[in-house]
């Protein structure tokens, strides 16, 4: 009987490890089939992510419905988010969630409360560590939506600054072949993905609409705080008004930016050189020279020339 229970478990395992291993090679044929279907009816992968994330705000908006109850008061309670920050840092980041400062403003104080139930909740149950989930659990679920569209504004920001030297040698190609700034741009955003497409999109939407060009690169301007984008969008400002050929203000652009990348990342090799420095005299040697004394040690008092044989 025994050996029928072992031989069922072991079967049983067989089964689960096989169907992972079908199911893994089903989500890999999945994968495959659906690249191709994309290249073959020539879908833009970028639409797709878009709509995603748009799926995925939905689902959002309505898992925090209740937040929109609470944000009177926290507009009230705006310790380290207000108004005028939170419109910023949503701004900044892209929005990607399809927050309104009101709904960001009850959020924050609705994860509050869960946080503190949770830790009620932990401390009734007996959970290890209940009374530090109660002290900490609200200040999490406070400070947990300023940190995380923070976060995301400022990796947004270094996306952009990422792609921006070869979107601008790109376009810089395209407008010395004779096609237009407008035309050059709404063909070369198309092979760019993230921030940098996002935003020339919307500007090439805004000039559609009639917007005076002037204002849509002020939008891009107030939408963006990378130092190197605003020096681009200021110098076509001053292009635009004094003449001056675009392509050769891309190209030197982009020429400007690839320089500073370089020096900063000679800087940050700079200060870590002396971090380095710092581990080594403050970890690595004490911990060497305390190995070779112990060794020098227990040599002394254990080894053939010890000094108790002296005696």
């Amino acid at each position: 009987m025994d050996a029928l229970i072992i031989l069922s478990i072991i079967a049983f395992w067989f089964c689960i490890v096989l169907f992972l291993k079908h199911f893994w090679s089903f989500l890999q044929e999945k994968r495959t089939v659906l690249h191709h279907v994309s290249e073959v009816t020539a879908t833009d992968p970028f639409e797709k992510k878009i709509k995603k994330r748009n799926k995925r705000a939905a689902v959002f908006h309505r898992i925090t419905t209740y937040a929109d109850d609470f944000s009177d008061l926290g507009q009230r309670i705006n310790f380290f988010s207000e108004n005028h920050d939170v419109e910023e840092w949503l701004r900044k980041s892209g929005n990607p969630l399809k927050l309104t400062v009101e709904r960001f403003q009850g959020l924050k104080i609705f994860l509050f409360l869960v946080g503190a139930f949770a830790g009620a909740l932990a401390l009734v149950i007996g959970f290890p560590f209940a009374q530090y989930i109660l002290a900490f659990g609200p200040l999490l679920g406070y400070f947990l939506p300023i940190i995380l569209v923070r976060r995301e504004a400022k990796k947004r920001q270094e996306r952009l600054r990422a792609d921006l030297p070869d979107f601008l040698d790109t376009v810089s190609t395209s407008v010395q072949a004779g096609v237009s700034l407008d035309q050059a741009l709404k063909e070369v955003i198309r092979h760019f993905d993230g921030p940098i497409r996002e935003e020339f999109s919307r500007f090439n939407q805004e000039i559609e609409l009639g917007v005076p060009r002037e204002r849509a690169y002020r939008e891009l301007l107030r939408r963006n705080d990378n130092q190197e984008f605003q020096s681009l969008i200021k110098a076509l400002l001053q292009g635009m008004n004094l003449g001056v050929p675009i392509a050769t203000t891309f190209k030197i652009q982009a020429e400007d930016m690839r320089q500073i990348r370089e020096e900063q990342v000679k800087e940050l090799a700079a200060k870590a050189s002396p971090k380095v420095t710092l581990v080594t005299t403050f970890l690595i040697a004490p911990v060497s020279i305390l190995m070779i004394a112990g060794l020098m040690i227990m040599n002394m008092l254990m080894g053939e020339n010890s000094i108790f044989n002296m005696f």
